[in-house]
């Protein structure tokens, strides 16, 4: 969704820009290209491997941006407060890490049960696998998968590793399969099982938390946050940073009280309400962008 991310963000000579999740440096790029010959764009993401193929991607534009390794939730920690016109966060799992097997990312092909988008950090979604309970193994799968047969799947891999431990990909999606045969259906059964297992292993649900308050720190009154979501859970949490940061006014507790509220003045501008799909064309040339969709939002 370059164009899409252009359109949002306006970059311009001169202006700050932030990519929290570089991947491949494809919308750096254009954001760089867009803002030239003066824009300056920060950069980062956890992957190694994306961090070396970004600044070889960006060569062209040195002297015009910064890349660290690390995790968007942090950017607010070494990038100066109010001085972005622009930051992006484009959410999940990239096509390089999908389409390595050694990441553990699919199963589409065999490779160890790993899920990392860090290799620094210890956990790895074979630990959690092997030694979470039977009762949060459930919990993961339906809350963070939406997962109906959560509980049958956690029950039946606490079973089965008691005779040995899942290492790879291929041995826990043969077990969801063999529990919800497939029966002409478009997703194989076990995607939601390795999605949730996906969000825990990098800690998605904090991360994307302590990120958008982040971002909202670091820009500029005028700047705007985009941000791509994939999956439910993600548009869940955006949205209520939006409608909560978006509000003139505050309550205390977990209900809205309208004799209770107390004024205050909103730390966002939503100039679109809804998010934004990718054209068909787009779709077509990359499938992986079909549930995408892209929010903008205003610092005010």
């Amino acid at each position: 969704m370059v164009a899409e991310v252009l359109d949002a963000l306006r970059p311009r000579p001169g202006g700050c820009y932030v990519d929290g999740t570089i991947g491949g440096a494809g919308h750096a790029a254009a954001i760089l290209a867009a803002s030239s010959p003066t824009g300056w764009l920060f950069g980062c993401d956890r992957d190694g491997a994306a961090v070396e193929a970004a600044q070889r991607r960006l060569a062209k534009y040195a002297g015009r941006f910064e890349i660290r390794r690390g995790n968007f939730a942090e950017l607010s920690e070494w990038v100066a407060a109010g001085s972005c016109d622009g930051v992006l966060l484009d959410l999940g799992v990239s096509s390089a890490q999908l389409d390595t097997a050694g990441r553990g990312f699919s199963f589409q092909q065999a490779g160890p049960l790993d899920m990392r988008m860090d290799v620094r950090q210890p956990m790895t979604a074979a630990e959690l696998v092997n030694t979470a309970s039977a009762e949060e193994l459930s919990r993961i799968f339906w809350e963070l998968g939406g997962e109906k047969d959560a509980r049958k799947f956690a029950r039946a891999l606490v079973r089965e590793r008691e005779h040995h431990r899942f290492e790879t990909t291929q041995e826990l999606a043969e077990l969801v399969g063999r529990l919800a045969p497939r029966y002409g259906r478009k997703t194989h059964p076990a995607t939601k099982v390795f999605q949730a297992l996906r969000i825990v292993v990098n800690d998605e649900i904090g991360s994307l938390q302590s990120g958008l308050a982040g971002a909202l720190r670091i820009l500029k009154t005028g700047g705007r946050l985009a941000v791509i979501t994939f999956h439910s859970l993600e548009v869940q949490i955006l949205k209520e940073f939006r409608r909560t940061r978006a509000r003139d006014y505050a309550f205390t507790g977990e209900v809205d009280v309208p004799e209770l509220r107390e004024p205050r003045s909103p730390e966002l501008r939503l100039p679109v309400r809804k998010g934004c799909k990718p054209n068909e064309s787009e779709v077509a040339e990359n499938p992986r962008s079909r549930s995408a969709q892209l929010w903008i939002m205003e610092k005010v």
